[in-house]
């Protein structure tokens, strides 16, 4: 590279001193390297490490004290269990499971697929395949058997690990059977089926002919035999650590490659810098182990640093009530906790006046994170007056293929983050992202603040963003560098302010063109959801003859609202949308809903509620929470006449 080359790349000196914090077999030969490709760029390159001795063995190596220090705490909900894993305990799990990957002769290179519930076994299983330079894929557990097999052919595992079942507050999901008809849907022949059998649940049925194993033995066996792994494969920087699939526009999932070297560097980095944790703290992230937020800060991050994390089984509300994070926090001195917006608005619309969280002793608590979807200002101004005064609440964007934040307040790096934070915005730059908004169908950059525009990352990408998709080099180039060559398309649209602050308003495709003006919908949402009674709300593009689209808001009342309260309540919010953004918005239309249509990680399905507004075929999601809570929008869309009596989106409706 040249040196206007370098001159146009983000600050190299802050991820050469962040490379410092991580053991290298092989110290990299440069910081950044070049390839070819749409996103020609390397990090760390020629450099060798392991993650898994990154979080592990190289902490009670260097300080034989943090043998003791609690690693994993296992809460679980649902079964009333609770058990705390020193760091000495977890090597010790992970070496023997290790072992038991090594005995079946799996190694670097390959593949292990994970499709568990939210079980410390599931973490060690993470572990033990970065220990042996195994590629893992975790589907989160209950995924539906079509879906699954996609993605078994896809990674073709020598191995899948799974449980018995999983454990929702009012059903069990046995898992077996789930897999069983996913792998005669699969083309791809998967040798070891190791089953984890959960302890006072009926027991998975075995076919030790056709691969099954039971997780247990498998670990006895290995202990008996003295057969732990204790080593440490080297792997390169650019070796895969990971793959997490996301959903794909054609129906095929895009299977997001997470590297070595990049990752280690910018978690260690992050967890600290960003999210203010160091060795001895505590952080609960609320999210399931199959979706990166999971990945990246409730395994590797908090370990990579040597502090304590948490792996909660169970939901913000109804395990046993909308309590049972602050619960959380309170047992186990949290300093940072990570969740979910819809989350919260769960726990708000249950318990409004927050009258749970005022009964336990949060003065631990110094950030609360948001992230996962768009953060309304009263999800977040709730939030603020539960937590103590010196704790901030802070939104952050990011997403499976950036791997860690790209905006947010960095509560690690500034003296008080509460100030700090802007309400509405999803925080500022985070060092070592280069966020810009292009101008609609241009590759011209913004250069005055406020103007809206499509959200992209100039390149290079931070370290721990992928750097492929997984034998799908075609679907990399076309869906993320395509449209925008030299830049990273986020599919987000938005604008920096003034004080430098991202404002992610809207996906690119849930813009409204009324009359020939653009608007997006996380405006009209933010109006929507300031209204006293709205407890959520999406809005969608409404077809309209003479408009071309007006929006159309779909509800979700806080308790005590009652159907008499319609009228008043869309008078209202239609002169608060014309007061605050002015009647070009055409808000006029709106239906209250039992629920929103959420996918697993708490996104709003808004693509699937706009195709059926559209009179489309609805492709139903494969990370669906509960596919009813469409079949019950469908029904009041129609009841409402915004979906002709005679439309039938769903190739299978209930209705």
């Amino acid at each position: 590279m040249n040196t206007k080359e370098i001159s146009n790349l983000i600050d190299l000196q802050l991820w050469e001193k962040a490379s410092q914090d991580i053991e290298w077999f092989e110290k990299p030969t440069a910081i950044l390297g070049r390839r070819p490709g749409p996103n020609p760029f390397t990090w760390f390159p020629n450099g060798k490490l392991n993650t898994c001795y990154n979080c592990l063995d190289r902490h009670i190596l260097k300080d034989p004290s943090m043998a003791q220090q609690p690693c994993l705490i296992w809460d679980s909900a649902v079964t009333q269990t609770k058990i705390k894993y020193t760091y000495s305990e977890v090597l010790d799990k992970v070496q023997t499971l290790a072992g038991v990957f090594h005995s079946y002769g799996i190694s670097k290179g390959h593949t292990i697929l994970i499709y568990m519930p939210m079980v410390p076994e599931a973490v060690f299983a993470f572990l033990a395949c970065a220990r042996l330079g195994i590629v893992h894929s975790a589907v989160f557990g209950g995924f539906a058997p079509k879906e699954l097999a996609k993605r078994i052919d896809d990674c073709k595992p020598k191995m899948i690990i799974t449980a018995s079942c999983g454990i929702e507050p009012k059903r069990i999901i046995p898992y077996k059977p789930l897999l069983e008809t996913a792998l005669t849907l699969s083309s791809h022949h998967v040798p070891i089926r190791m089953v984890y059998q959960r302890p006072n649940q009926p027991r998975a049925l075995m076919n030790y002919a056709q691969g099954d194993r039971d997780f247990d033995d498998e670990m006895d066996k290995i202990q008996r035999k003295g057969a732990y792994f204790k080593d440490c494969i080297p792997v390169s920087s650019e070796d895969p650590l990971y793959v997490l699939y996301t959903s794909g526009t054609t129906g095929q999932p895009k299977g997001v490659v997470r590297s070595n070297g990049g990752h280690a560097v910018v978690l260690r980095w992050s967890i600290d810098y960003v999210f203010n944790i160091r060795r001895g703290d505590t952080i609960f992230t609320a999210s399931d182990i199959g979706w990166a937020v999971s990945h990246s800060y409730t395994v590797y991050g908090p370990m990579l640093i040597g502090a304590t994390t948490i792996l909660y089984e169970g939901k913000p509300v109804g395990t046993p009530d909308a309590g049972a994070f602050w619960r959380l926090v309170s047992e186990n001195r949290v300093k940072t906790m990570f969740t979910a917006p819809t989350a919260v608005r769960a726990i708000a619309r249950e318990d409004p006046e927050g009258q749970l969280a005022k009964k336990y002793d949060l003065s631990s608590l110094t950030s609360l994170f948001l992230a996962g979807e768009r953060s309304d200002t009263e999800t977040l101004k709730w939030c603020q007056q539960l937590v103590p005064e010196n704790c901030a609440v802070i939104d952050n964007y990011w997403s499976t293929e950036l791997g860690s934040p790209v905006t947010a307040i960095c509560s690690g790096a500034v003296k008080n983050a509460r100030t700090a934070v802007k309400f509405g915005s999803a925080g500022k730059q985070v060092p070592g992202s280069q966020i810009r908004v292009l101008k609609e169908g241009t590759l011209e950059e913004t250069t005055e603040p406020n103007q809206f525009g499509n959200i992209v990352l100039k390149l290079p990408l931070p370290p721990a963003a992928f750097p492929g998709l997984w034998n799908n080099a075609a679907g990399y180039k076309a869906s993320y560098f395509d449209k925008y060559p030299g830049y990273f398309d986020t599919g987000d649209a938005g604008l920096i302010d003034e004080h430098g602050y991202v404002h992610i308003m809207s996906r690119t495709d849930d813009i409204i063109n009324v009359a020939g003006h653009r608007l997006s919908t996380g405006s009209i949402e933010e109006i929507l959801s300031a209204h006293p009674i709205i407890a959520e709300c999406c809005v969608v593009p409404l077809p309209d003859k003479l408009k071309g689209h007006v929006p159309l808001g779909i509800l979700v009342a806080k308790h005590g609202y009652t159907p008499s309260n319609e009228r008043t309540l869309l008078k209202e919010l239609t002169e608060a949308t014309r007061r605050d953004l002015g009647a070009i918005a055409c808000f006029e239309s709106a239906v209250i809903v039992p629920r929103l249509p959420k996918t697993r990680s708490g996104k709003v399905l808004r693509r699937s509620i706009r195709e059926m507004v559209d009179g489309k075929t609805v492709n139903m999601p494969a990370t669906i929470e509960d596919e009813d809570a469409l079949y019950e929008i469908y029904a009041v869309l129609r009841k409402g006449g915004f979906i002709p009596a005679d439309a039938s989106p769903f190739k299978k409706s209930k209705l």
